[in-house]
């Protein structure tokens, strides 16, 4: 009787893609001199549960765990909210040529769906730091 080892095979389910090019490019932390850059990022111990954000009503996200999204906009106030149940925002005053990171948190389970999401403005070091662990939307 032949055997067959297991973990190789489980081990190739667990290969992580190459970052695409325009991951790449989104590490780079360029600004925009007539843009803002808003960086959303979620940590990679966050909900397995997925979370919208809306951009001033008119533009959405869907974040995962482990994720982050690179905004353009122009500058101004801005206003950044999750949606539905106990959804969280945030009011950015944004400036062109500047850089923000917001964290974007999500509780709940595959049960009960969301239960809360947070967005919160980090430190661009931390930011850095959250955006190099994660992959682009």
């Amino acid at each position: 009787m032949r055997r067959i080892s297991l973990i190789p095979l489980l081990l190739v389910g667990c290969v992580q893609l190459p970052p695409t090019p325009e991951d790449i490019q989104s590490r780079k932390f360029e600004s925009v001199p007539d843009k803002a850059v808003i960086y959303i990022v979620r940590t990679p111990m966050d909900s397995r549960e997925a979370g919208t954000i809306w951009l001033d009503d008119k533009a959405q996200i869907t974040t995962y765990g482990g994720t982050y999204y690179r905004w353009e906009v122009s500058p101004g106030a801005h206003r950044l909210a999750g949606f539905a149940g106990q959804s969280g925002h945030i009011e950015l005053n944004a400036q062109g040529g500047q850089i923000y990171f917001v964290r974007h948190t999500v509780l709940g389970t595959v049960r009960s769906g969301v239960q809360f999401t947070n967005l919160q403005k980090i430190s661009d070091q931390e930011g850095r730091a959250l955006v190099s662990k994660a992959r682009l939307l």
